[in-house]
């Protein structure tokens, strides 16, 4: 297979992770699509088909650190070197210190960070190889703040920003652009449409993010010269509290 510049976006959904996948899709890059069910990516990869762009949709547990190890290898020997990853697995499941338990704050935290260490860690290898790349990790408002009744998604976030800080600061020297995105406020999906429809009647008046223009600053920030990196941007409706 020729080789071609890829980018790696984990926990490629149906908002925020699909709009990423089309908008370098868009710009001549292979979209390497990963969720834990591979049949999930195939609207996403058949509109970016359609559109004249190239994914390829992989079906992957981000938490395993073989199946990363592997997914990573089998990326750059038959897709293409990875120049753009993107981490953007959610793990927003509310609940009061008084109810958590132990299995669940474990899972989310797995979801929240680990996977974002084991996944970032096998590309920076590559990455460093040849001196360049660009990686993007999600976060939330749980990122800088921790609300009541999200101690285990907002420990979560709280780390994987350290994470990305820790990165940015050893990767830079190395020519490897990190970046965090605090996307702060609801997104349009269905799932807020559904269950939160009063806040989606905010549309009409831009108060909910649009996936596609949170993608455009994931692009922006790709985009950036080095002497001029940006660390961390925040993205929010203009309406939202903050």
């Amino acid at each position: 297979m020729t080789q071609q510049k890829v980018a790696l976006i984990i926990g490629a959904g149906d908002a925020t992770g699909g709009a990423i996948a089309k908008r370098f899709a868009r710009e001549g890059f292979t979209a390497c699509c990963v969720r834990r069910s591979e049949d999930k990516l195939a609207p996403l990869v058949e509109e970016i088909e359609q559109a004249g762009g190239k994914a390829i949709a992989f079906g992957t547990d981000a938490r395993k650190e073989e199946a990363v190890i592997e997914l990573v290898v089998k990326i750059e020997q038959d897709v293409g070197p990875i120049e753009v990853f993107v981490y953007n697995i959610g793990a927003n499941v509310p609940s009061s210190i008084f109810e958590e338990t132990a299995r669940k704050f474990y899972k989310i935290w797995e979801m929240g960070c680990f996977s974002a260490f084991l996944t970032g860690r096998e590309v920076a290898r590559k990455m460093r190889d040849r001196g360049r790349g660009t990686m993007i990790f999600t976060g939330a408002t749980a990122s800088t703040r921790g609300a009541a009744r999200f101690a285990a998604f907002s420990g979560a976030k709280h780390a994987l920003r350290a994470l990305a800080q820790s990165m940015a600061r050893e990767l830079a020297p190395l020519g490897i652009h990190v970046g965090h995105v605090v996307v702060d406020g609801a997104i349009d999906t269905d799932f807020i449409k559904t269950n939160f429809p009063e806040r989606y009647a905010l549309k009409d008046q831009d108060g909910i993010l649009n996936p596609d223009h949170i993608a455009d600053n994931y692009w922006h920030l790709h985009c950036q010269p080095r002497d001029s990196w940006t660390f961390e941007i925040d993205v929010r409706p203009w309406i939202e509290k903050w």
